[in-house]
């Protein structure tokens, strides 16, 4: 059950913010949202490297001096898997010019309902091989661990919930269907969280590959995502401080919980 509560606890985290659209009239300012994104990516950069890169080389050990490969090897393999899907779906950074009118502001956020989404699948893979590998027991992973994880990834699915709908709303959706529309961009992660869970659990060995799959996965989503989108127009800065805050928050819960 432990695992259960954990893997929908980033979802929950979505839909709350997607919730914003009920009390909120206008869209998240060019400043809250270079926060907001600069949070999320302090947030991946710290869940990268304790709840998944140094598990994965910790559970290589046996390896000696080796250690290393596992990791090395799933992080590459992760890097190269968004780099195929970068090619394959579209990206909000590639439609981000600002063209006038109501077609131009509908293809933008459609683009950036597939964004988010795109970002939602290493999140989702992320927490289930983290789970997996608590269930497994072998993986120097406790629950405190996995938990502090969720959580992360949870406090940064928040403001994509809400920068996916406030915008629909401002282009003349429904509350209820713009809300709709934020949520189900994070139903991919609960489904990819149980689908790596599954997998895990019939290739226990491949595991320190999966953890470091994942990590080399979301860091592909923050350099190529999210740094890009935290840096533009004037103040630049203020991405920078909250990735720092971000990075701050999520080694904290990583360390004190796990």
């Amino acid at each position: 059950m432990e695992a259960f509560y954990g893997i929908l606890i980033p979802f929950l985290g979505t839909s709350l913010g997607a919730a914003c659209v009920f009390f909120m009239k206008k869209t998240l300012s060019d400043r809250v949202q270079r926060s907001l994104t600069g949070f999320a990516a302090g947030v991946m950069v710290a869940a990268s490297i304790w709840s998944l890169l140094i598990p994965a080389i910790e559970q290589s050990s046996g390896m000696g001096a080796w250690a290393f490969v596992p990791a090395a090897v799933g992080f590459w393999i992760g890097v190269l898997f968004l780099l195929a899907l970068d090619h394959l779906i579209p990206h909000l950074h590639a439609n981000s010019d600002h063209a006038e009118g109501p077609s131009s502001r509908l293809q933008r956020t459609t683009m950036m309902v597939l964004a988010v989404t795109l970002h939602n699948i290493p999140e989702g893979m992320a927490v289930g091989v983290v789970y997996a590998g608590f269930l497994s027991g072998g993986a120097q992973i406790t629950a405190a661990g996995a938990l502090a994880l969720s959580l992360g990834i949870a406090i940064q699915n928040f403001p994509e919930g809400a920068i996916i709908s406030l915008p629909l709303r401002a282009e003349g959706k429904g509350k209820g269907r713009a809300f709709l529309g934020g949520v189900l961009s994070g139903v991919v992660e609960p489904i990819g969280a149980v689908l790596t869970i599954l997998a895990a659990q019939l290739i226990v060995p491949a595991l320190p590959y999966l953890l470091s799959f994942a990590a080399g996965a979301m860091l592909y989503v923050v350099v190529e995502e999210l740094i890009p989108e935290m840096s533009q127009g004037t103040h630049s800065n203020i991405g920078t401080v909250f990735f720092a805050i971000g990075f701050t928050v999520m080694m904290i819960l990583d360390v004190a919980l796990g």
